[in-house]
C-alpha cells in the first residue's frame, strides 16, 4: 500500500505527514516517493516545476528515517515534501528566477537561508517552481518555461509571480511551498488557486540567498492548503539573519499555538471605498461572507490607498530596472518582451519620482497606524476577480476593459507598500472558481492574521 493510500495519512497535510513520520506509521522515503510519482504523473500538464531535485529529496528523506530509527528528535516538518519558487538558491543548481538569462549562471554553492531552515525542520526539498520572469508578473505565464496552469481549471491562470508555488500545492504535489511577494505575488496566486498564503511583515523573514526583484518591497512566505500547515511552516522559517540588512532583530514568535485562540479580543473591520471599487461581484460577495463570518464591526475607508499603489508601481519599476540594466543593454532579446518593456519604462523614470514615492510611505504608514489604533485586523479582497483564462490580456472591471496584468495587484500593492503582514484566505461563493481575502494586521502581528484565517477556515468559507 502506498503512502498516499494509507488510512490516516493525508498527503496534502504537512501536519499529518509530520505526525505520521514521527510515529513510524509511514517512512519519509515513502512520502517523498509518492510526491514524486504525483509530479511525474501530472506536471506535464500543469507546469509547476522547472527543476526536480529527486536525488536530494530521497537522500534527505532517508536521513529523516535514519534519525527516527536512531531515536533522535525530529523536526516539526519531518518528512514533509515541499518545493520553492525558482528564485530561492538551491545548492548545486543555478537560480533561474524565471529567466533565460539567469538559467546560465553558475550553480549555487549553498542553499538560501529559508531552504536551510526547512531542512533543519525535517522538510524534504522536491524541486524548484515555475515563476514569472524576474518576479515581474501577475499571471503565472512564463515566456521561457511555459505557463503554470491552475490545477482547479488548467485553462486558467495561477496568478503570479509565484504561480508554480501555488500550482504545486493546489495540484496536491506537495502540502506546502515557498514563494515571494513584492506587490501581491503570494496573495494573488493563493486567491486564484484556492489556497492559504502568508506574506509576513517586511523584514520578518530573511531573504538571504534569493534572487531579488525590488529590495524595498520584497517579502518571502509560504503557501498551504490549511492554516495549521501555514503556521507550522512559518514558525520553522522564523529567525534573524544578519546577512539580510532589512531582517529585523526580533525573537521568534511562534504562531502555531496561537491560532486556536480564534477571534476572541480581536477588533475587525472590512475595507471599503478603494478596496471595493472595480471589483467583480463575486469578489465583493466573498468579502461580505468573510466579514460576516469574522464578525467585522465596521466597514472603513483607508485614506491614500490609490496613491500608495501608484507609489509602489514607481518603486517597483525603478528598482527592478536598475537591477537588470546591464542585461537590458547587452541581452535585450533574451527577456520576455513584456518584462523587458516594463523594465525599460522603469529605467526612464525621473529620480525625483522615486524619491517622492519613498517619502509617501511615511504618510501612508501614518494612515495605517491611525486605523490600527482602532482595529486589530482589516479584511480586503486579494484580487478584483477570480482566475482569468490563460492568454487573456484585458479584464472587465468597473464597467470598462482594463489591462489585466497591471490590475491584478489593485488591492495588494497598497498593503505591501508599507510591509504589513497578510494572510491570504480562499473564499468560495458558489461559482466555478474561488476568490481570495486579505487578512491584514499591523506590523509583527502575524498571529492576528492567522487567528482570523483559522476562524474563517473553520467557518467553511
Amino acid at each position: 500500500m502506498t503512502a498516499a493510500r494509507r488510512p490516516g495519512i493525508a498527503p496534502e497535510s504537512a501536519t499529518a505527514i509530520a505526525h505520521a513520520v514521527a510515529r513510524g506509521d509511514v517512512s519519509a522515503v515513502e512520502i517523498v516517493e509518492a510526491a514524486l510519482a504525483r509530479i511525474d504523473a501530472r506536471d506535464g500538464e500543469i507546469g509547476a516545476f522547472t527543476d526536480i531535485t529527486r536525488e536530494r529529496a530521497l537522500a534527505e528523506a532517508n536521513a529523516v528515517d535514519k534519525a527516527r530509527a536512531a531515536g533522535a528528535p525530529l523536526g516539526p516538518l519531518a518528512g514533509v515534501p515541499y518545493a520553492v519558487k525558482n528564485l530561492y538558491g538551491i545548492a548545486g543548481h543555478a537560480t533561474r528566477a524565471g529567466s533565460k538569462i539567469s538559467a546560465g549562471d553558475a550553480p549555487q554553492q549553498t542553499d538560501a537561508v529559508l531552504v536551510a531552515r526547512m531542512k533543519a525542520a525535517g522538510a524534504v526539498l522536491i524541486g524548484a517552481l515555475n515563476m514569472g520572469e524576474y518576479a515581474y508578473d501577475f499571471t503565472g505565464e512564463n515566456a521561457h518555461y511555459g505557463p503554470s496552469r491552475n490545477p482547479l481549471d488548467p485553462t486558467r491562470m495561477t496568478g503570479g509571480s509565484s504561480g508554480g508555488s501555488a500550482a504545486a500545492v493546489a495540484a496536491g504535489y506537495v502540502p506546502v511551498s515557498l514563494g515571494s511577494d513584492t506587490n501581491g505575488s503570494i496573495r494573488v496566486p493563493a486567491a486564484f488557486c484556492g489556497l492559504f498564503g502568508l506574506k509576513p511583515t517586511y523584514g520578518r523573514l530573511p531573504r538571504t540567498g534569493t534572487f531579488p526583484f525590488c529590495d524595498s518591497l520584497d517579502h518571502l512566505g509560504p503557501f498551504a492548503t490549511n492554516t495549521a500547515d501555514l503556521a507550522r511552516t512559518y514558525d520553522a522559517l522564523q529567525g534573524h539573519d544578519a546577512s539580510d540588512p532589512v531582517c529585523a532583530v526580533r525573537p521568534v514568535e511562534a504562531v502555531s499555538g496561537e491560532i486556536a485562540k480564534g477571534l476572541d479580543g480581536l477588533r475587525i473591520a472590512s475595507a471599503t471605498g478603494y478596496f471595493r471599487t472595480d471589483a467583480e461581484p463575486g469578489a465583493l460577495a466573498a468579502l461580505e461572507r468573510a466579514a460576516k463570518a469574522a464578525g467585522a464591526e465596521d466597514a472603513i475607508e483607508i485614506p491614500g490607498a490609490a496613491e500608495a499603489r501608484a507609489a509602489a508601481f514607481l518603486i517597483t519599476n525603478a528598482e527592478g530596472s536598475a537591477l537588470h540594466l546591464a542585461n537590458l543593454r547587452r541581452r535585450p532579446a533574451d527577456f520576455d518582451p513584456d518584462t523587458r518593456d516594463r523594465f525599460l519604462a522603469g529605467a526612464m523614470l525621473p529620480a525625483s519620482w522615486y524619491v517622492a514615492a519613498q517619502r509617501y510611505r511615511r504618510a501612508f504608514q501614518a494612515n495605517m497606524a491611525a486605523i490600527f489604533a482602532r482595529y486589530d485586523v482589516i479584511l480586503a479582497p486579494s484580487a478584483p476577480c477570480s482566475a482569468p483564462l490563460l492568454g487573456q490580456k484585458t479584464i472587465h472591471l468597473g464597467g470598462r476593459d482594463v489591462p489585466l496584468r497591471a490590475n491584478m495587484g489593485l488591492y495588494t500593492q497598497p498593503i505591501s507598500f508599507v510591509g504589513l503582514p497578510v494572510a491570504a484566505v480562499p473564499v468560495r461563493t458558489g461559482g466555478a472558481m474561488p476568490y481570495g481575502i486579505q487578512v491584514i494586521a499591523q506590523p509583527w502581528c502575524e498571529d492576528h492574521c492567522l487567528r482570523v484565517a483559522a476562524a474563517l477556515e473553520a467557518a467553511g468559507l
